[in-house]
Formats: C-alpha cells, structure tokens, sequence
C-alpha cells in the first residue's frame, strides 16, 4: 500500500524522470500524459488538468476541464524504457474542477460495483485469456495483413515465429507485477495467446489495459505488429477475451451458480459493452466462439463453461467478449448482472453438453442467442433496465 510519501521516495532513489498519468476513454483506449517529478506533488493534491472535450465520448468544449489524480497503488515502472532516467506509470481518478467524480470514468464505475457488491458481501475475482494476431511491417514500419508465421494450435518454433515475442512479453508483465500464467500459439496463422492471473476487479481491469499496451509495445520492438481486433483475418480464428470469474459469499454461502444465472439473465443486454465493434459480430458463432446463451461443464462450444479444477479453483469462463471491449465497463456489467442473480435467487438453467458447432437445428430450436449484429446489441442495450440503472446517463445517451 504505497503512500504519497513512498511514492516521493521511490522517484528520488530509483532515478524516476517522467511520471505517466494514464486513463481510459470511454472505449477503453488507453490515454496518458507524462509530467516530471517536480510536479507529481500537484498531481496528488489538486490533479493535472486536461481538455475533456479532445477525448471521445468525454463530453463537448463548454466545462471541459476535467483532472487526474493518480491512484498511488497503481504504480509500475515501465521496463522497456530506460533503467536511467525511468519511466513509470499510474492510472488515475478522473475529477471535475470542484473534486466530484467524472462520471464517465471507468475505473470509478467499476469500484462502485466492487462497492456494490460488497455490500451484499460478496467478492469477486477476475482474470483475462486475451488472444490477438501478430502481423509482419512494411518497410514503413505499418501493420501489414500477412500474419507473422503459419503455424497453428500450441505449435512450438521454427513454425511458431512468435515464441520470443510472447516470452518478451511474459518477462516485462511480470516485472511490473502481472502475472502470466500460460502463453502460446493459437489456432490462427500467427495468433497468440496470453492468460494472467486473477486478481480483484479493479486490478484486473488496470492489468488488461496494461497488457494490450506492453504486447504492442514489445511487438513493434520485435518489427511486428499486434492486432487485439474481434475478426481480423476472414475464415480464420477471431480473438476472445475470455473472462474468468470467482465469486464467494462472506457467510459461507455457494452463490457461483446464482452469479452465473444472472449473467445469463442479462447477457443479451449487455453484449454491446462486451462486443462493441462490428466485426465482434463476424466473431460469434464460429471457431469456438459462442453464439448460444448456453453452459456446460468443460463444454467449449457454450456461452458459459465451467473448466475442470479442485473446487477451491472453481470459476465461472465467460466465452463471449473481445478484446475491444473495455474491461472496467464490461467487468462492471457483469458485477452487477451476478448481484441481480444472487438477489433474485436465480436458478441456472440445465447445462447444454450438446457441442453446438455441429448441432443441427432441431437441437438448437429454442435455446437464447447473442445478438447476431452490433446494431441489434445496441437497441437491447438502449431498452434495458439494468443498464439504465446502473451506467451513468451520460454513458446510455451514447449508446
């Protein structure tokens, strides 16, 4: 738990020269702006300004000076920039000039689910498998569409070209304390994937920002280029998000399955914040990408499965979203859909151990679908009550 103090101590030791003060637009596009030292006491008592209305979706030019302060438990160094004069990085609360929250900041509507939550007295844990495509540069240094090898599922090098990148990547995530826990090929030419471990909400969502940005770094580094796109290659293997989740109850209670018939409950309303693009579209019913609001034990062709462990591991692997999501939205969402769960003492329907890639209709005939485009997802978004009940008005109007 670092103080403002620490925070002075540790600029003045470890040669610290630029502070990055990061944030999210309301898309998830990360954003930052790096002050010096001498300035990091102001940005701890009265913020560092910046012009709301040159971010998207942050509101027009009238009353649009908003502030940062950085939250002091966020602090990492960079390790791919200079051991002298370091570079390290704080994401931030975003206030308006009289100290209110903003209230389009997603850090802050996600802590007010995790206080929502804990309210009921109950914790959740999250964590990410993010998968995304590595892609050969021009002589320009710009992306190209030519994948960076062709290998396929869980191949090993010479095939697979990106086994240096993703251990690059593993080593400079752990240096600032994300912890990898697997990486490999996947199934697409030149598609990888990446799984951290859990951690509370909050962290998690700070740490999925933070990954999409060290891959592209240490991608373009290695003269490649990193696409987090829902479809980016068609007729090949689109990129998941998949969210891992672990809930437990402070009185002992088993409220997991309650949790998980919520999101059910609202998944279709919700789509839109997991799915915002729309080539997530493109994604959902194939290469193992669900399409059905279904769940099974280990089933990998449903909405929800429930992947072998010991029961002290057990979790919720929710199979929908993409990478282009942002995680503090989306991980507020599903808080809120699994409290409705437990609250109304919902009852998961029956498993589904159908594999549904190759069912035929009759088999499917009445299940729930995701939406099937991203227009669809925003007009049950728009007409949904719990997102008008727990997202800011500002946030629905922009749906």
């Amino acid at each position: 738990m670092y103080s403002y103090e620490d925070i002075m101590t540790f600029v003045e030791e470890e040669d610290v020269r630029f502070i990055r003060l990061a944030f999210c637009d309301v898309k998830g596009v990360q954003k930052n702006i790096a002050i010096m030292p001498g300035e990091l006491k102001r940005a701890f008592e009265s913020g560092i300004s910046f012009d709301a209305s040159a971010i998207e979706g942050f509101g027009a030019e009238t009353k649009s000076d908003l502030f940062l302060f950085p939250d002091p438990q966020t602090l990492v160094t960079l390790p791919w920039r200079p051991t002298e004069g370091r570079v390290v990085r704080m994401f931030c609360d975003i206030r308006h000039p009289d100290g209110s929250p903003f209230a389009l900041d997603g850090r802050r509507i996600l802590a007010d689910a995790v206080e929502a939550a804990a309210a009921e007295g109950i914790k959740c844990f999250f964590g990410a498998e993010f998968e995304f495509y590595l892609f050969k540069t021009d002589d320009d240094g710009n992306p190209t569409i030519s994948p960076y090898d062709s290998a396929g599922y869980f191949d090993i090098a010479p095939a697979d070209r990106g086994e240096n990148i993703r251990r690059e990547i593993c080593i400079n995530l752990d240096e600032m304390g994300i912890r990898p826990e697997a990486s490999h090929h996947e199934e697409g030419p030149g598609q990888q994937e990446i799984d951290f471990k859990f951690s509370d909400p909050l962290s998690a969502a700070d740490n999925a920002t933070a990954f999409k940005n060290v891959v592209k770094m240490i991608a373009m580094a290695n003269g490649a280029a990193a696409d987090f796109s829902p479809r980016p290659l068609d007729g090949k293997s689109g990129n998941g998000m998949h969210i891992n989740m672990s809930v437990s109850s402070d009185d002992g209670r088993d409220v997991q399955e309650q949790f998980m018939a919520g999101i059910m409950e609202h998944i279709r309303e919700i789509t839109y914040f997991l799915d915002p693009l729309e080539s997530s579209y493109a994604r959902l019913g194939e290469f193992k990408a669900p399409k059905f609001v279904t769940w099974s034990p280990e089933n990998r062709s449903q909405l929800i499965r429930i992947p072998a462990a010991a029961p002290e591991n057990r979790r919720i692997e929710l199979r929908s979203p993409d990478p282009a999501a942002n995680p503090y939205i989306a991980y507020a969402l599903l808080i809120y859909a699994g409290i409705d769960g437990i609250e109304r003492e919902l009852a998961a329907c029956e498993p589904s151990n159908t594999n549904l890639y190759r069912a035929e209709e009759a088999d499917t005939r009445g299940l729930g679908k995701l939406p099937e485009t991203l227009e669809e997802a925003r007009q049950l978004a728009k007409s949904s009550a719990i997102v008008r009940e727990v997202l800011p008005a500002e946030l629905v109007e922009q749906i």
